[in-house]
C-alpha cells in the first residue's frame, strides 16, 4: 500500500521519501512548490525522487479547498501518511502569520480529514517542532513539560496541530504520532537555516550575524537521524488504551545542546576560511536554548541519533560545494 508524503519536495519530506523508496515502499508525494525559498532546490530534490521506481508526484496545495479530494478518489489505497508539509521558519512568521495559519493549521486539518476517510487507514505521522516549548527554561525539554507559552506564531501553529490530532484520536480513533523536530540540518537542507546561511556567507567572504551576542545553543540533529525516527514511528502506530486516544508525541533530537559558536568553528574548518562575525541582540520569537529529552523515543521507537555535528557539518559543506559546483 502506498505511503503519502506531504511536502515531498521539501528538505525532510524529500529525505523521508528517499528512505521509504529505498526500502521498497511505494510513495505518493505532494507539494505546492511555494516560493518561500528557491524553488530550483525543491525541483532538484523532486527530480531525484522521480528517478526512483515506485514514486508518483502531484503538485497541489493541501490547504486549498478540495486540494486532497481528488487524491482521495484516485488513491484510496493510501494507508499511511508522513505529513511533513508546513510553512517553516520562526522569523518569517513574525510578518506573515496568515501563511502559517493557512499551511500549518488549515493544511493539517485537511490532512486529518483526508486520513479519517481513507478505508483501512493505519497511521498518520506528522512534523511538530521544538518551537512548541517556547519560553520553557527547564532543560532538557520533555514531552511531559507544559507547552502553553509559545514565543512565535510558528510554534503556536505546531502546538495547534498536536491538539487537533489528539482530538481526532479521541473523536474518530485516528492513529497519529507527532514528532517534535530539533534543528534539523544536513545535505539538501533549507537555505533559511543557520548552517546554510553561515556556509554560504563564509564561502562568499561576507559577514555572518550571531544573535543574542552569539550566546545561543541548539540541539542540532542530522537529517539521517531524523529520517530514521520518522520511519520508525511510521511503522509503529500507537496502540491506544481504554480511555486514551491513539495519539503520541515524541522529541526527535540529538540529545546534545551545542553552542552556536561551536557550529561556526566547524563550518570554518570545513570551508577552510575564518568567518567575519557580527553580533546582534536576540531576535523576537527565538529561544535561547533547545535540548531534547529523547528517552521515550528511544524506548518506544528505538530512536538513537548517531551523527554528531563534528561529522554532520563537514558532510553538509561537502554537499553544498558539490550542489553549487564550487
Amino acid at each position: 500500500m502506498p505511503v503519502l508524503v506531504t511536502g515531498a519536495a521539501g528538505f525532510i519530506g524529500y529525505c523521508v521519501a528517499t528512505a521509504l523508496l529505498a526500502r521498497g515502499d511505494a510513495v505518493i508525494g505532494v507539494d505546492n512548490l511555494n516560493e518561500y525559498y528557491d524553488v530550483r532546490l525543491k525541483q532538484a530534490r523532486l527530480k531525484r525522487l522521480r528517478e526512483a521506481p515506485g514514486f508518483r508526484f502531484q503538485q497541489l496545495d493541501i490547504a486549498a479547498t478540495g486540494g486532497l479530494a481528488a487524491l482521495a478518489a484516485a488513491e484510496p489505497g493510501i494507508d499511511r501518511i508522513a505529513h511533513l508539509a508546513a510553512q517553516a521558519g520562526v522569523r518569517h512568521s513574525l510578518n506573515h502569520p496568515q501563511d502559517y495559519v493557512d499551511a500549518n493549521i488549515t493544511g493539517h486539518l485537511a490532512v486529518l480529514e483526508f486520513a479519517r476517510r481513507l478505508p483501512g487507514f493505519r497511521h498518520l505521522v506528522y512534523a511538530s517542532s521544538s518551537s512548541v516549548y517556547g519560553g520553557n527554561d527547564k532543560l532538557p525539554f520533555s514531552v511531559d513539560d507544559p507547552v502553553d507559552r509559545p514565543l512565535s506564531i510558528y510554534g503556536a501553529t505546531k502546538r495547534a496541530d498536536e491538539l487537533m490530532s489528539h482530538s481526532y484520536g479521541h473523536l474518530f480513533g485516528l492513529p497519529a504520532t507527532g514528532l517534535r523536530f530539533f534543528t534539523v540540518y544536513g545535505p539538501w537542507g533549507r537555505p533559511d537555516m543557520a548552517l546554510f546561511i553561515f556556509t554560504k556567507s563564509i564561502l562568499e567572504g561576507r559577514p555572518i550575524t550571531l544573535f543574542n551576542e552569539g550566546e545561543m545553543q541548539r540541539d542540532f540533529t542530522y537529517v539521517d537521524d531524523i529520517v530514521a525516527g520518522v520511519v520508525a514511528a511510521l511503522d509503529r502506530p500507537p496502540p491506544g488504551a481504554p480511555g486514551q486516544p491513539p495519539h503520541r508525541l515524541y522529541n526527535l533530537g540529538n540529545h546534545r545542546s551545542e553552542p552556536l559558536r561551536r557550529l561556526v568553528e566547524l563550518v570554518e574548518q570545513a570551508v577552510g576560511r575564518k568567518a567575519t562575525i557580527e553580533l546582534a541582540p536576540m531576535q523576537p520569537g527565538d529561544a535561547r536554548t533547545s535540548f531534547a529529552d529523547i528517552a521515550s523515543a528511544t524506548r518506544d521507537l528505538g530512536f538513537l541519533p548517531r551523527v554528531s555535528i563534528d561529522e554532520g557539518v563537514p558532510r553538509f559543506v561537502d554537499w553544498y560545494r558539490e550542489y553549487h559546483r564550487l
